[in-house]
């Protein structure tokens, strides 16, 4: 296999605030495969919050490249990624779901097969997603919701975790107020105490609130079981809930399980996962970060696997330099394509300015 990296940069068509931070942009560092004549694609985005900066995506993949470039078949190197074997153990969790995606990609298309094909589910997967709104003034965040409700949107997932619980609560009922037949989500991204939780959660229940994700600080995973207990919504774990170990210590003592590819390590871990929780009576979200639709489409190839679909990384950006996945009407589908389907967007080069291996960009500050 010959393997070959280049870095464009993600622009953000509005800033995303969040309890933690703002994102208005970040890199992608995106991988080809190529073998016999057919070239697999994986993507990693740089994360500040998952400590994978730019830099670090490139040496990993640096270090990785003799391995993946010695001959083997991609089949097997699949199998070896898999299974840990030494090549990848070492790699962080986003650069081997990106590695992981680029060979299934590849497999895929040596097979004839899209990728849902390979995990064993013979239809097609269509599924809705949430599209998120951060942390914005009432009147803002309702006029979003009435425009994605036009679109097609039927779940919204509403950022809280603002200094004002208050504005948080006039948010959620504003969105509630401008598309009344939406599923909603909360996420504080663990910026609430349990104390604060446990009084603030009622209220958001009254406006219909589905469940809420990662409402406490990260940490203490037998608090946030506590809060689950006793929550009057369904608790989703998100950042206590990183890859297999911590899924299994919460399985049974929370409702839901955020995985994210790049949190978790890939596909074949959320599989595993998946087995592990399977009728522990906690069910799975899949999420995502803010991606190209390159990024994204692994896990839209396991979404009808999930209870909840938090998906819309690619929706966020100003110019998505790939495409095949759907998401704009509020349902994510597989392309029936092999590997994982998506194409080059027109003229993404030009409107995302990318970078060649050759000469490495920057990391995002996030």
């Amino acid at each position: 296999m010959r393997l070959d990296v280049r870095t464009v940069r993600l622009r953000l068509a509005e800033p995303l605030r969040i309890s933690r931070s703002v994102t208005t942009e970040r890199d992608a560092v995106q991988l080809s495969l190529a073998h016999g004549g057919s070239t697999g694609h994986g993507e990693a985005v740089s994360s500040r919050y998952l400590d994978l900066p730019t830099e670090r995506i490139r040496h990993e993949l640096d270090a990785l490249r003799p391995a993946l470039e010695r001959g083997q078949e991609p089949e097997q190197a699949l199998a070896d990624l898999c299974d840990g074997a030494a090549p990848y153990a070492p790699l962080s969790a986003g650069v081997l779901a990106a590695v992981e995606a680029a060979l299934l990609d590849l497999a895929g298309k040596r097979a004839g097969e899209p990728v849902h094909r390979l995990l064993g589910r013979a239809e097609p997967v269509a599924a809705a997603t949430a599209r998120t709104i951060g942390i914005e003034p009432p009147a803002r965040a309702a006029a979003q919701a009435a425009r994605l409700a036009d679109a097609g949107f039927t779940v919204l997932k509403v950022k809280a975790g603002a200094a004002d619980p208050g504005l948080d609560l006039a948010r959620v009922q504003a969105v509630r107020e401008a598309a009344p037949d939406a599923r909603l989500l909360l996420d504080p991204n663990g910026a609430w105490t349990p104390a604060q939780a446990l009084r603030l959660l009622p209220a958001f229940a009254a406006t219909g609130v589905e469940a809420v994700e990662q409402p406490i600080p990260p940490g203490r995973p037998e608090v946030l079981a506590a809060v689950a207990d006793r929550s009057p919504v369904p608790v989703i774990a998100d950042e206590d809930a990183v890859g297999y170990e911590d899924a299994c210590r919460l399985a049974g003592r929370v409702q839901g399980v955020n995985l994210k590819l790049a949190k978790c390590g890939g596909v074949h871990q959320v599989l595993r996962i998946a087995e592990a929780l399977r009728g522990s009576g906690t069910e799975l979200m899949l999420g995502c970060l803010a991606a190209s639709s390159l990024g994204i489409a692994p896990a839209v190839h396991l979404a009808d696997r999930a209870r909840w679909l938090d998906l819309d990384g690619h929706l966020l950006l100003a110019h998505d330099p790939w495409q095949g996945i759907g998401g704009a009407d509020g349902t994510v589908r597989t392309p029936d394509r092999a590997g994982l389907g998506v194409l080059p967007a027109p003229a993404a080069g030009r409107a995302m300015g990318g970078t060649a291996s050759a000469r490495p960009r920057p990391s995002e500050a996030r």
